[in-house]
């Protein structure tokens, strides 16, 4: 009878133990983020980077105890979904977002996936934080978006103008694939660099994202002989295909995208015909990178056993959401809330050293609030890694 007593006990306070360490573990309520946007397919690098980025963060919140907005302390939970670069997959992506009753999205990664879920965000209340560069998504009457990185036509002129100063360079070429994104980027970047006094020697070739062979399109690009010759819009896998078939043609001209690149993509598809090759790059560079932004780069590597350099700029979308929900905790659940906190938000930037801020900008681009602040960082490949060109900012 001893010895039974004893086993129930022993029972009854394993049990309670269970139920105290579920109690401890589920103690933070959970605060669900979405992520809607491009992890398979030829741009499948861009929306890797922003859900990696994402996950990396939020376990680190949650390790060290979660996110405190308001009283309340929130574990993060991130809610994924591939839309595969189809504006259709991407609505129904925002509408699941909906369902859960998620008001806070990041992505998509494309220009007509960011276009396509515009109506789904704007009826169920949503805020999204698209990597997309079509301005009516962030000029009135559009408000639920937020732009995430920095917009061709900010970064085209800055990479132009640098090389005018600092290269010599006079002439271009633009070669975009057959799909609207790259199209509208090529038209910007032309606009942008005519505008800066370059002569563009062609601007009407392009390629289907499936080709192989990319000699007989540049053929005649080539030809012209432009100083410089601009990817627009290019992604990941395409990069490297084309940068080899231009040098391979003999061409020896500085070569340049306004799009952010895979440093271990071009390793592996161009190798050192890549070195020279100018792209955005992620918003930090050692010399202004935190002991935080530090860390997050050695998590993120923990976690998946690499690391990208976009990634150094898909970390600020999620800061950005939950420092200015602690700004107004009553934009969990109104988004109105979240867009008016949006004004006048600043706080320190904890990726960057000094006395660097957090806020939202776009006045110039936009005329209102809806541009996340990060620092214009253009790289420039070199024996397998990407090197700092130089550093701007864009209002």
């Amino acid at each position: 009878m001893i010895r039974r007593n004893i086993l129930a006990g022993m029972t009854a306070a394993l049990a309670l133990t269970a139920v105290q360490g579920t109690a401890a573990l589920a103690e933070n309520p959970v605060l669900k983020i979405g992520f809607v946007g491009v992890t398979s397919g030829p741009a499948a690098a861009w929306g890797i980077s922003n859900q990696r980025s994402m996950e990396t963060r939020a376990a680190w919140i949650n390790e060290i105890g979660g996110y405190k907005i308001g009283d309340v302390t929130y574990d993060i939970e991130i809610v994924s979904f591939d839309d595969q670069k189809d504006p259709k997959r991407a609505i129904a992506g925002m509408e699941r977002m909906a369902q859960e009753g998620i008001h806070y999205v990041v992505g998509p990664n494309v220009d007509n996936g960011a276009a396509a879920v515009r109506p789904v965000a704007e009826a169920n209340g949503i805020m999204y934080f698209p990597y997309a560069f079509p301005k009516e998504l962030y000029t009135a009457p559009a408000s639920n978006a937020v732009l995430g990185m920095v917009a061709n036509y900010q970064s085209g002129p800055a990479i132009y103008k640098y090389l005018m100063a600092e290269r010599g360079v006079k002439t271009a070429a633009f070669i975009a694939a057959n799909e609207s994104d790259p199209l509208s980027q090529r038209d910007s970047g032309r606009a942008a660099a005519e505008e800066l006094g370059m002569e563009i020697t062609s601007a009407n070739v392009t390629y289907q994202v499936d080709t192989t062979d990319f000699t007989p399109v540049l053929t005649p690009v080539i030809r012209t002989n432009p100083d410089l010759l601009v990817l627009s819009g290019v992604s990941p896998a395409n990069a490297p295909q084309l940068i080899r078939s231009a040098r391979e043609l003999g061409y020896g001209g500085i070569i340049s995208t306004e799009t952010a690149q895979d440093a271990q993509v071009l390793r592996e598809g161009a190798g050192d015909l890549a070195n020279g090759f100018i792209s955005v790059g992620g918003a930090s560079t050692p010399e202004i990178a935190s002991d935080m932004m530090k860390e997050f780069v050695a998590r993120y590597t923990d976690m998946f056993g690499e690391y990208n350099d976009e990634s150094n700029t898909k970390v600020y979308a999620l800061e950005y959401i939950l420092a200015t929900l602690a700004a107004d905790p009553a934009g969990i659940d109104d988004v109105e809330v979240f867009k008016t906190a949006m004004d006048t938000f600043e706080v320190p930037n904890p990726y960057m050293k000094g006395d660097a801020v957090m806020r939202y900008v776009g006045m110039s681009s936009f005329g209102q609030r809806r541009q996340v602040a990060v620092p214009l960082v253009v790289n420039v490949f070199q024996d397998g890694e990407f090197e700092t060109l130089f550093v701007a900012e864009v209002d």
